[in-house]
């Protein structure tokens, strides 16, 4: 067991934090509230992140998602003006519902059995813990960004830039 007993007491909060913000996002009926518990998750992953040792993606984290994306998140919601309905559902057990409770017992199965095992199958990559300290992680995953990767990160621009347009429309055409 490594790392010393604040790091561990810093990671198992910031767990904590997360796995509780990401219960209140999907249980919060106003969206906005979700938005703001969203947001505390991702910073809370985003520390997470730091105590790993990964401060590029912690720092991407944060201006990426906390930042840009919830922006675009939080603007849909006041743009569309997302309005609570107060339904009374006439069967309490949906499909939705049932489908939903046999996935979440699936993936923490999954999780458990994550925990378990000890060797983690998997193919070695060319970037060594030693390779990486010597040309930095940053410069490591920009390179890849911008090289390997140049299309799906490309694409995903796209799609966002989609989603936005998307979202004015049907602004617009409620208005």
């Amino acid at each position: 067991m490594e790392g010393s007993l604040f790091q561990w007491i810093v990671f198992f909060a910031m767990a904590f934090l997360a796995i509780f913000c990401a219960l209140m996002v999907v249980t919060r009926r106003n969206p906005i509230h979700s938005a703001v518990f969203l947001i505390v998750n991702f910073f809370a992953i985003a520390v997470i992140y730091l105590l790993l040792g990964s401060q590029f993606i912690a720092i991407a984290q944060v201006m990426v998602y906390a930042g840009a994306i919830m922006m675009l998140v939080v603007f849909t919601i006041m743009l569309i003006s997302v309005e609570e309905a107060r339904r009374v559902p006439m069967v309490r057990l949906s499909a939705g519902k049932v489908f939903g409770v046999i996935l979440a017992i699936l993936l923490f199965v999954e999780l458990l059995y994550g925990l378990m095992v000890k060797a983690l199958p998997g193919k070695v990559g060319p970037f060594t813990p030693e390779r990486l300290q010597a040309v930095g992680p940053v410069r490591t995953v920009g390179g890849l960004l911008m090289s390997k990767y140049l299309l799906a990160f490309e694409l995903a621009s796209v799609v966002l830039l989609i989603g936005i347009i998307g979202a004015v429309i049907l602004a617009k055409k409620e208005r």
